[in-house]
């Protein structure tokens, strides 16, 4: 299964027909592009689904109609359990950016958790914890964004919003403090969190 976010829009990609007496279901096989926009389009729904009996063969088609961005970034703890987030553009959230042409993923995760936060002492694990996926549109493209989310490890206190990005606060929180930066985040932090904590 592959969750992607437009906005609260929860779009679910399966292989599994146990949701198709629920509303938004299609097959993939019997959708139009035409019906496809219109129904990622539409107002005042908060879940799609999508089917095909090949979820490899389904992720690969979705895709293919977007402009796709690779992101990369950190789930940054300290050794007293807290985690680091970013307050960027009105909304809390981890530290992440772009991948650069040719930057390895996880370079670009410890690159863009350390531009991001004013911090230069990150350990990261070699293997991503999660990929989260959001679309969004930008001028008059379609973008997927796919985020590459490594856990990492550091106790820098030196924290420097990167205010050029648009981030005003950079705060280490414990778990008992996220909830009120939980109401103010993305669906995809907040689906990452939640499968981690």
């Amino acid at each position: 299964m592959y969750v992607i976010f437009k906005n609260e829009l929860e779009i679910i990609l399966t292989d599994k027909l146990e949701n198709q007496a629920k509303k938004n279901f299609f097959f993939w096989d019997a959708l139009s592009d035409a019906i496809f926009w219109e129904v990622l389009n539409k107002e005042n729904i908060s879940k799609i689904y999508f089917y095909h009996v090949s979820l490899d063969l389904l992720w690969s088609a979705f895709k293919n109609r977007f402009k796709k961005i690779t992101a990369a970034g950190g789930m940054v703890r300290n050794s007293n359990g807290k985690i680091l987030f970013i307050f960027r553009n009105g909304k809390w959230d981890l530290p992440k950016g772009k991948v650069e042409k040719g930057e390895d993923i996880r370079d670009a995760a410890i690159r863009e958790v350390q531009e991001e936060c004013g911090i230069e002492n990150v350990i990261c694990d070699q293997i991503a914890l999660q990929n989260t996926y959001h679309i969004y549109k930008e001028k008059e493209e379609v973008i997927l964004k796919e985020s590459v989310w490594f856990a990492m490890q550091s106790n820098d206190q030196n924290l420097t919003p990167q205010l050029e990005e648009g981030i005003t606060k950079v705060v280490w929180l414990k778990p008992n403090e996220m909830s009120s930066a939980l109401k103010n985040t993305y669906p995809n932090i907040k689906l990452l969190i939640n499968s981690v904590l």
